[in-house]
């Protein structure tokens, strides 16, 4: 595959993604300025000795690539205005990981046989977080250890939230919701005790141990 199509590729991969997930996002440009990167800086890899670090003849570039015995690209590692970024490809030329450090943060993209993003794994200011997807793309599952409070979120195959678990500093609680998003039930443990809301498809609650 040509860079020029695997550039189309990821244009193509950018639209569906670009509502998503800002980070996957961010590393998907990552990926297409590594794919132009070395073209321009090709001829700028030398030797010279590390001062300072006792590394013998290390090698200076701003992207390197590997291919395979068929000359087809592998791996590349490159440097781009968003930050350092390793790219992975298997031998049918699918994008297969992305590691990236960002200014916002380091983060991991995993990607399944046909190239669609199926994990997404970031550590930023506000925490860390990782985040699923099924193979239509969905977004299926997320995981996040924030500052306030972690949070597991889960959703349908129509990328709608149904289920909500999280911990705060009064107590844990878990949301469940239907396919509407008003309907559903939501419990808690607090120190004043235990409730329990639900709540009918116009979302309206008709039953409620809160008083």
């Amino acid at each position: 595959m040509t860079i020029e199509k695997r550039l189309e590729n990821i244009e193509r991969e950018l639209g569906r993604v670009k509502r998503r997930n800002r980070w996957l996002l961010v590393a998907l440009f990552l990926v297409a300025g590594g794919m132009i990167a070395p073209r321009l800086f090709e001829a700028t890899a030398m030797r010279a000795q590390a001062q300072g670090a006792g590394i013998a003849n290390p090698i200076r570039t701003r992207s390197l690539i590997l291919e395979d015995e068929k000359g087809k690209i592998r791996a590349m590692l490159a440097l781009t205005r968003y930050g350092p970024g390793l790219s992975l490809w298997d031998e049918n030329g699918k994008t297969r990981a992305v590691l990236a450090a960002f200014k916002d943060g380091p983060g991991l993209s995993l990607a399944d046989e046909n190239g669609g993003f199926r994990a997404v794994l970031t550590v930023l200011k506000t925490g860390p977080s990782l985040s699923l997807s099924d193979e239509n793309g969905t977004y299926r599952a997320g995981l996040a250890a924030f500052k306030d409070a972690p949070r597991l979120s889960l959703y349908d195959e129509n990328g709608k939230p149904r289920a909500e678990m999280t911990v705060i500093k009064e107590g844990p609680g878990l949301s469940l919701s239907d396919e509407s998003g008003k309907g559903g039930a939501g419990l808690a443990v607090f120190k004043g005790g235990p409730s329990l809301v639900l709540l009918n498809k116009s979302g309206n609650v008709i039953w409620s141990t809160i008083k």
